[in-house]
């Protein structure tokens, strides 16, 4: 391949990568895909898996392109997949089109889709895979952890920090730490989640809601998750008024009998647990495979110090909250900001006045 080929390679990928975005919150167990057609150097069809149990990107793309796909090349974020599920197989698609080449980022790892390859290139398709393969799996990480077989779900831990390492005030007192972009953004995270997680001190302290407001609606609206080891949620918060609205499960390894009871009456679900581990068990057999953790500090400190983390994303904030606040994590934790050469920063780019930096654990 030339050097030419090579770079309107990684371009077309990147546009389907930008087209996969567009599933953001919707396709869900199911990863994102986006999918380019083109021919003699033109973009003839275009399109991305819109939704849970809808067309996939590859069948949007060629019906996109007509009779023109036949001899033109097919740029997608995925392998296309060679078994069916809610839809039929996309190489059938592909083989029908008559395409010349297919380009793809990532092997699709799951046995029912995966081989998608193999059967294309017994067709006399031309298939290359493996360019920009990380941009593609950071998009889809939790489809692909959860490709692993693990048994909990992947865990991305959000903290908005200010320039001194702390996440409060010595008041305690909630406020604002980030602007209105970064704080958009959050809500954008949660939209491709399954679960939204806190301690019970953040929850006693900020009473937030843990909903997505700030961003499109989610096919499904995420669990929202205390961890909460005496049940001491309390009754008047809004995650308790609002639960029989939206679930709230409250994970708790002494979980307080009147506490409890208490709770369940008012349409919350408390299960106990026997250690943060057990808690993430649970949560995957509930069909939780994205956990959002918002916080605090313990919480954040325990996630990364038994390895449990796999992003941790940092909103750095220019404020300084002085002498007495309360820092990020506890010492000794090994997160990124006290033993960065323990991550991997994999995202970091400016939002608003405040910087957004994601880091992925070395393993």
């Amino acid at each position: 391949m030339n050097e030419g080929q090579a770079t309107r390679d990684v371009e077309f990928l990147r546009r389907a990568l930008a087209l996969a975005d567009r599933g953001w919150g919707q396709t869900a167990p199911n990863p994102m895909v986006g999918a380019v057609v083109v021919r003699d150097g033109d973009v003839i069809g275009e399109g991305w898996h819109a939704r849970f149990g809808g067309l996939h990107a590859e069948r949007v793309a060629i019906a996109a392109a007509g009779a023109r796909a036949e001899g033109s090349t097919v740029y997608v974020t995925l392998e296309p997949c060679a078994g069916r599920g809610k839809q039929p197989p996309c190489v059938d698609a592909l083989i029908a089109a008559k395409v010349a080449r297919v380009v793809a980022c990532s092997a699709d790892p799951t046995p029912l889709k995966g081989g998608g390859a193999e059967k294309l290139r017994a067709a006399g398709i031309t298939v290359d895979l493996g360019v920009l393969d990380a941009d593609a799996r950071e998009l889809n990480a939790p489809f692909f952890f959860a490709a692993t077989g693990a048994a909990r779900p992947f865990v991305s831990l959000k903290l908005a920090v200010s320039a001194d390492g702390a996440i409060a005030p010595p008041s305690r007192e909630p406020q604002w730490m980030t602007g209105a972009p970064a704080r958009a953004e959050v809500h954008r995270m949660r939209a491709n989640a399954d679960a939204i997680g806190i301690g019970v001190g953040t929850a006693i302290a900020d009473d937030p809601l843990l909903t997505v407001r700030h961003w499109s609606r989610p096919r499904v609206n995420p669990v929202r998750v205390v961890f909460d080891s005496e049940a001491r949620l309390p009754l008047t918060s809004q995650l308790v008024l609002t639960a029989p609205a939206q679930p709230v499960l409250v994970l708790g390894q002494r979980p307080d009998y009147g506490a409890t009871a208490a709770l369940i009456t008012a349409g919350v679900d408390v299960v106990q647990v026997t250690s943060l581990a057990d808690a993430l068990a649970v949560l995957h057999t509930r069909g939780v495979r994205h956990l959002l953790v918002e916080g605090g500090a313990l919480l954040a400190s325990a996630l990364v110090r038994e390895s449990l983390a796999d992003r941790v994303i940092i909103f750095h904030t220019p404020a300084r909250l002085g002498p007495g606040a309360v820092p990020a994590f506890v010492a000794g934790s090994g997160d990124p900001l006290s033993a960065p050469d323990r991550w991997t920063e994999v995202v970091r780019r400016p939002i608003g006045d405040d910087t957004l930096a994601i880091w992925a654990p070395r393993r």
